[in-house]
């Protein structure tokens, strides 16, 4: 198990690199929320979701919302490293009629299971995917990345209340619970905390985990599995600009772009992945 959990890590680290080369190439871009997902994004593609690539539209997959849209390097990478697409696909983020636009469009991108990215919508769409699987008595699983910050969204909420009203035992959130948004610390802006007690309240079964941790992160979803009778969420303690030192504790890096010198440095710091 170690090592297949360093393989894990690995690929983790091949996101991270692909993110930062998304963003520079593109000149525009959100690379700091991205890394800070890039841990569950890869246990999700990985190890975790029953997905078929040379069947993108496999009926009984399971389902994936990225509701932080802005975030979608990190699900671009995942999806071409799993074979929607040639990787080399990667470099034309936000390129003029590229199929990997700005915030996650499921008509352009092969693997897409919503389009995504004004913010707060990802749970409610979750839920009618789960509810959906119900009433069809399919057994695919459903789930969802929020971010922190979109946690002031009041659709989170009412998501969250039908989710617990309907006992939506096959819906799966994850919290990427970084403490920051992109006008400051998520304290600052408007207090999301604590977390867990406020999903708890609506009836879902919640764990609290490190982000970052590939173990933690595979155990917590095994465990939200085998609840049933209600949803589940799993609120990750993560690291905004995980993985690039000179990111981290700079929320400038919300939206900015690499220099050169930043890009060759952020490119050593996360290490070769052959």
């Amino acid at each position: 198990m170690t090592d297949y959990i360093a393989g894990l890590e690995k690929q983790a680290r091949q996101i991270r690199r692909d993110v930062v080369e998304m963003v520079y190439r593109a000149k525009d871009g959100h690379p700091s929320p991205s890394l800070s997902c890039a841990d569950i994004v890869t246990a999700l593609y990985f190890h975790i979701m029953r997905t078929d690539p040379k069947n993108p539209a496999w009926e009984d997959r399971d389902r994936f919302i990225l509701s932080k849209g802005h975030a979608c390097p990190a699900l671009y990478s995942a999806l071409a490293r799993t074979g929607y697409f040639d990787p080399a696909e990667l470099v034309t983020l936000r390129f003029l009629h590229s199929n990997l636009q700005g915030h996650p469009y499921a008509p352009k991108t092969p693997g897409l299971d919503s389009s995504s990215g004004s913010l707060g919508h990802g749970v409610s769409i979750g839920l009618g995917m789960a509810l959906a699987a119900r009433i069809q008595k399919k057994d695919w699983r459903v789930y969802v990345i929020t971010g922190d910050g979109e946690l002031g969204e009041g659709l989170i909420w009412e998501g969250a209340m039908a989710a617990g009203h309907q006992r939506a035992g096959r819906l799966t959130v994850f919290v990427d619970n970084n403490n920051y948004q992109s006008c400051g610390t998520v304290d600052q802006v408007s207090g999301p905390y604590p977390i867990a007690e406020k999903w708890a309240a609506f009836g879902w079964h919640c764990q609290e985990i490190d982000g970052h941790d590939m173990g933690q992160i595979i155990r917590a979803e095994e465990e939200a599995r085998k609840v049933t009778g209600k949803p589940s969420v799993i609120i990750a303690k993560t690291i905004k600009g995980r993985g690039v030192s000179f990111m981290i504790g700079d929320n400038s890096w919300h939206k900015r772009v690499y220099t050169d010198a930043e890009y060759a440095q952020a490119m050593i710091e996360l290490g070769d992945t052959a």
